[in-house]
């Protein structure tokens, strides 16, 4: 199927243009019809509860579908999540997904827009579209129809999708956003266009991370939701072996500082102190296993701010080395009365921090033990519902 493919866009690329436009119109129409015909992807059935909420398309690390469970364990309170699926990324649970084909489909867009417009409430994530590709840059379309049909809408944002790269550059001084640099460009104006929206529709605004209250000031923490039992069964003792294990996973390296955090760690790991494991690949089903293999997990050293990722970590009981930054963690301890049990370390302080757990693994092994009730405090998605009641229940009894 491959080389058919190979051999087909080989042949397109060599027509004059005319005829290659008119070849891949017509290839368009064919694979049209041959969706016209399909059945529908299924869609899950409404619940008849008062307050019925939906949460999509991104479903970031699986947050759409956490905040849909934990939602759920509210009175009188029924959620789904539903997820946009691409080729080569890793999926996440959810309750209801299309690939990208069907997404473009209008006999799916008109299905999926009346199977959202039955819910009371719906939690648009980083402002994408929910009804399918129509040609909208973002959601407004879709969030217009539904505010029509008098349904309550809220927005949702993880992170690049409103972190503003010149506020950032100003605040943070290991900031990976420079002008001129590719990201950057590309993240700047989609922050600044998502801002405008955001106080444009004066809708209710959540944020994942304590440190996008710096771009949404009226926003709400809306605590990332992990299950922490899953991270807890599958950790084994901490230094367990005579060399420590220090996993760093690069999910997106150029924000969490892969490079600089590589070139320490196999340093230590030539001097014959620690082992090093770069985790790639992954399906997410197999990280507690992987991470809980781990002493020592590095997380980020760019953005100031703590994730799923570190909060995973946490929850398997790790040593969680990061930049978590000193107003992230004072903004936590303002919102939540707890301290961050993550062991802060920048571009220059990573050897030394890491070099100082594995000497006194005593003292580290005491920042690993914290790391599980703050989760259960805060991330075990308990939290996360009650910052959801607010907008979803207490404006219904009013």
């Amino acid at each position: 199927m491959g080389d058919t493919v190979t051999v087909t866009r080989a042949i397109r690329e060599h027509l004059p243009a005319p005829l290659a436009r008119t070849a891949g119109a017509v290839r368009r129409r064919l694979r049209g019809l041959r969706y016209s015909y399909a059945a529908l992807p299924a869609f899950p059935p409404v619940a008849t509860t008062p307050v019925r909420m939906l949460v999509g398309p991104t479903n970031s690390a699986g947050q759409g579908h956490a905040w849909a469970q934990a939602a759920k364990t509210l009175p009188d309170v029924d959620a789904v999540s539903f997820a946009l699926q691409r080729k080569g990324q890793f999926e996440f649970p959810n309750d209801y997904g299309v690939p990208l084909a069907w997404f473009g489909q209008p006999r799916w867009q008109r299905a999926q827009q009346q199977y959202v417009e039955q819910y009371t409430h719906v939690l648009v994530e980083s402002l994408r579209p929910l009804f399918g590709a129509r040609g909208h840059a973002d959601a407004v379309p879709d969030i217009e129809a539904l505010l029509g049909k008098g349904v309550d809408v809220a927005l949702l944002f993880h992170g690049s999708d409103i972190r503003l790269p010149s506020r950032h550059a100003k605040r943070e001084r290991w900031s990976p956003f420079t002008p001129g640099d590719e990201l950057t460009d590309r993240l700047e104006p989609q922050a600044r266009r998502h801002a405008e929206i955001v106080e444009a529709l004066g809708l209710p605004v959540f944020v994942s991370t304590v440190d996008l209250l710096d771009d949404v000031p009226n926003a709400h923490w809306l605590p990332v939701a992990i299950d922490p039992q899953r991270w807890q069964l599958a950790a084994r003792p901490l230094f367990e072996l005579d060399k420590p294990v220090v996993a760093h996973v690069p999910s997106n390296a150029k924000l969490k500082g892969t490079q600089e955090i590589d070139e320490v760690l196999t340093g230590l790991q030539e001097r014959g102190l620690i082992e090093y494991r770069r985790i790639t690949g992954v399906p997410n089903h197999q990280m507690p296993a992987v991470i809980g293999a781990a002493d020592i997990v590095v997380d980020q050293l760019h953005i100031g701010l703590y994730g799923v990722a570190a909060v995973e970590a946490l929850a398997a009981g790790r040593i969680v080395v990061s930049y978590v930054g000193d107003s992230v963690r004072r903004r936590v301890r303002s919102l939540a009365g707890r301290e961050v049990p993550i062991v802060e370390a920048d571009p220059d302080t990573l050897g030394d921090v890491v070099s100082g757990l594995i000497a006194d693994r005593e003292a580290a092994a005491a920042h690993a033990s914290a790391g599980p009730g703050f989760v259960a405090e805060l991330h075990d998605g308990r939290r996360s519902a009650e910052v959801l009641r607010s907008w979803l229940i207490e404006k219904e009894i009013l």
